[in-house]
């Protein structure tokens, strides 16, 4: 199945399409509404994943322009925070489910395991009334044409239906002094880079993108590397990619971005935006 993940903050898109991506689902992104309506148009989306808080309009506002394209969309918005007036509006306007912070990666995967469920079964439903349409269709022309009020010659054949795919383009996400390149897995500062592991990039951004407070490495385990393991086993695990990580950003210019709160986990350190 193949979602849209709408969100203007390239951490949070990156840390969110990790997660759906590691259980099996296609992830396609958006970091506006206006993107976002421009992907949607060219069709083979399944599902909208849309942060309320975009930098073009409100989550709301694209959920009325996608659903007035297409009123089996299935849209589930999150927001860090919501009124009384904004979660009625959402429900309003058809969204399948409203995810309001604080909620984990496994939230967002249920919640879009029962929109995708919902889709399936709408999916359905438009093919079995294609099929009695076109049932319907054909025995009105037999019945037409043993009347001999049209030629059996005579026929309209439908355009064939066009998809169009688009590689995802995923802008440079910036960490103060540091610049982050998905696609490539790579840092960057000082006009030099590095390389990292996957568990070593995915980390750095999962810290990133819950910055402010600190992951336990139970959660880092759980969130990054896919699975469940108790908090001393998951020191272990968590330990080396740390120094590693460390390591590589200090050689970019003494970088030191991961902070160690003894006994508890990790955090990301205070971040210059404008570094």
């Amino acid at each position: 199945m193949r979602l849209l993940l709408v969100d203007g903050d390239g951490v949070s898109r990156y840390t969110v399409s990790k997660a759906l991506q590691r259980v099996g689902y296609m992830v396609c992104e958006a970091g506006s509404g206006h993107a976002a309506l421009e992907r949607f148009t060219q069709g083979d989306v399944d599902l909208i994943l849309s942060e309320i808080d975009l930098p073009d309009m409100s989550g709301i506002a694209l959920l009325q322009a996608i659903r007035s394209r297409s009123q089996d969309s299935i849209v589930i918005l999150m927001a860090d925070s919501v009124s009384v007036e904004t979660a009625v509006d959402a429900l309003r306007f058809g969204a399948r489910d409203l995810l309001v912070k604080p909620y984990s990666s496994e939230d967002i995967r249920d919640s879009v395991e029962r929109g995708i469920a919902t889709a399936r079964s709408l999916r359905r439903r438009r093919r079995l009334l294609d099929t009695i349409e076109r049932t319907v269709a054909d025995l009105a022309r037999e019945v037409a044409v043993a009347a001999g009020e049209i030629d059996a010659a005579d026929s309209e054949s439908a355009p064939a239906p066009r998809g169009a795919s688009a590689a995802a383009h995923r802008n440079v996400i910036k960490l103060g002094p540091l610049s982050v390149l998905p696609g490539k897995y790579q840092i960057e500062a000082g006009g030099q880079s590095a390389s990292l592991t996957p568990t070593e990039f995915d980390m750095l951004l999962y810290l990133a993108a819950h910055r402010g407070r600190v992951a336990s490495c139970h959660e880092l385990v759980r969130e990054v590397r896919g699975y469940a393991t108790d908090e001393e086993e998951a020191r272990e695990v968590i330990r080396p990619h740390v120094s590693n990580l460390r390591r590589k950003l200090k050689a970019l210019g003494d970088i030191d971005l991961i902070v160690n709160v003894r006994g508890v986990g990790y955090r990301l350190a205070e971040i210059d935006e404008h570094g």
